[in-house]
């Protein structure tokens, strides 16, 4: 379905997990979003914003007509400063 945020969540969830607020100072993901949001990188800010941008425009009576864009075709790709023994096959797929 071209209007679900599934692609977003997946990719914040991603993000947040190989974050240094979860991998060093050892806070759970939903305590890093609400309590430590400044000290998360600016992908894991915008990828929040992008995912609430998403949820709200399933909500709008306008987009159901146009499509919600936001977060169709998106995928989360870590920096190469995370080490390859905790990165999953299945979770990172390289684009094409």
């Amino acid at each position: 379905m071209a209007s679900s945020c599934q692609n977003l969540v997946a990719a914040l969830k991603d993000c947040l997990k190989y974050s240094d607020c979860v991998m060093k100072q050892g806070h759970l993901p939903s305590e890093c979003l609400k309590e430590h949001f400044a000290d998360l990188p600016e992908e894991c800010q915008s990828l929040r914003k992008a995912t609430f941008e998403c949820k709200r425009g399933m909500l709008d009576m306008r987009k159901r007509f146009r499509g919600n864009i936001v977060g169709s075709q998106f995928e989360f790709t870590p920096k190469d400063n995370i080490p390859t023994a905790t990165r999953s096959s299945e979770a990172f797929s390289e684009s094409k």
